[in-house]
């Protein structure tokens, strides 16, 4: 560790790729780590089995952005080498990453298993150890570190590190962090996580900043626009009318925390408006069941217009042909029923969980659609589909692509290229220094340079394992 009053940030994740976020900001005293993401693309998953580039005792605090597993998933893992510091975030992003996790280690012992059986099976050995990252125990042991903090009340994640939630509008509970670095000269610091996008249903709307000393800013979509948001109910309502029309049933791949809540939200204001047929809506994911539970216990942090629809009656986590498919035995009983559905189930890049059962059963049928709402990173399944391959190998076998394949991008928690530059760009002067993490670097790199070229302001994409001096 670095002595005396230098302020180092290091790169451990999300630097020029999309997940794995990981930042350790250390400022000659103490060390902490901003998110702490697992790696979920193929190419970069071997980092989640890696030694960890510092020793994990040595991190003090881990101050977390939000609930997404990209930037809390490898948090038992980092437990179970040695970290023993408090976790922050805010309390509605501590409920939720507690499912998220205990999810995520199910899925990873199911995964293992079933990887075992096939390997042995088929007489070969895979890439990784055919053993969980980390189980169900091991999320247990890390549960009682979580300390929930609200918005906008400052507290000290070590001494010399002065923390700040604010709202990201990108998830329940989601959170900007500006870090407060020493006094003489002091240092801010703004962590994006990721941001999200004005006037989006359910929550409030992401905090803009006047002053920053460095901003640390995610790019998922830093070259690309969303959909018009007026135009996405009419999008989904051609895609459900349509394969109504055909016959076949509407497959949603969704993440579990927002946007499946979001996705209930439209078809909601769907059904109330006449504008699809009241088919049954299955909600298959006993995450997305626990976090929607989660969302109803926080309303205070829903916009107006969420507020308005719950307290009169249309809440979209209520709605009568809305079904909701707990136990193994309710998914698998889905695949009996007759006539048109719509099923919602995880993981949304299809790298696991139950939509990969639901595409089996219906991506062989040309009269079903697949409907992507949400971004697909590569070397995953979901990006393997709207690619357009032809042929995708799914819970081990080879299956043609026959449904049709359907991407909507204006469900996006992400703020896009306008909306990720109106966010830097309140920023009354220039800061000391832009870094763009967070995106693939193709988005990363056109992010920075729409920043240098229209406010002429320093601007880098970090690589992995780079660290810099906050001077």
């Amino acid at each position: 560790m670095t002595k005396g009053g230098n302020v180092k940030l290091h790169f451990l994740g999300a630097a020029q790729n999309v997940t794995g976020s990981r930042y350790l900001l250390e400022n000659g005293k103490s060390r902490i780590l901003i998110d702490c993401g697992l790696y979920q693309e193929r190419d970069f998953k071997e980092r989640n089995w890696n030694p960890f580039p510092v020793e994990p005792s040595s991190i003090e605090a881990i101050v977390l952005t939000h609930a997404h597993l990209d930037h809390s998933g490898f948090i038992p893992r980092l437990v179970k080498l040695g970290f023993r510091g408090k976790i922050y975030s805010t309390p509605a992003t501590a409920e939720v990453t507690k499912i998220a996790l205990l999810d995520s280690a199910h899925l990873q012992e199911e995964d293992a298993m079933y990887k075992k059986k096939r390997h042995e099976r088929e007489g070969r050995k895979g890439p990784y150890p055919e053993v969980p990252l980390y189980t169900t125990e091991d999320v247990k042991t890390c549960l009682p570190l979580f300390e929930g903090v609200p918005y906008r009340k400052p507290f000290e994640a070590q001494p010399g590190l002065k923390v700040t939630f604010h709202d990201a509008g990108h998830i329940l509970g989601s959170a900007m962090v500006s870090v407060e670095i020493g006094s003489s000269p002091l240092r801010r610091i703004i962590f994006s996580g990721d941001i999200g996008r004005w006037g989006k249903p359910i929550l409030k709307d992401p905090t803009l900043f006047d002053e920053a000393d460095y901003v640390v800013t995610e790019s998922t979509y830093g070259n690309r626009l969303h959909e018009d948001p007026a135009d996405i109910e009419s999008l989904v309502a051609d895609v459900i009318n349509t394969t109504k029309q055909a016959g076949g049933n509407i497959v949603i791949p969704s993440f579990a925390i927002e946007r499946a809540q979001e996705v209930l939200y439209t078809l909601n204001n769907l059904l109330m408006d006449n504008r699809i047929p009241n088919l049954i809506v299955f909600l298959d994911s006993p995450m997305a069941i626990r976090v929607t539970e989660v969302f109803r216990r926080f309303p205070d942090l829903y916009d107006k217009e969420m507020t308005e629809l719950v307290t009169s009656g249309h809440s979209p986590f209520r709605f009568p042909s809305l079904k909701m498919a707990t136990s193994v035995e309710d998914s698998k009983a889905i695949n009996y029923i007759r006539g048109s559905i719509i099923v919602i189930a995880g993981s949304g890049m299809c790298t696991g969980g139950r939509i990969k059962h639901h595409l089996v059963n219906n991506i062989e049928r040309p009269e079903c659609t697949i409907l992507f709402v949400g971004y697909q990173a590569k070397g995953t399944l979901g990006r393997e589909l709207v690619d357009g391959r032809g042929q995708v190998r799914i819970l081990g076998e080879q299956r043609r692509v026959r449904a049709k394949i359907v991407q909507i991008q204006g469900f996006s928690g992400h703020a896009d290229r306008k909306e990720l530059f109106k966010w830097i760009s309140h920023l009354k002067h220039a800061p000391k220094h832009v870094f763009i993490t967070h995106g693939e670097s193709e988005q990363s790199e056109a992010h920075a340079e729409h920043i240098r070229s229209e406010l002429g302001w320093e601007c880098t994409t970090p690589s992995y394992g780079d660290v810099v001096d906050l001077i």
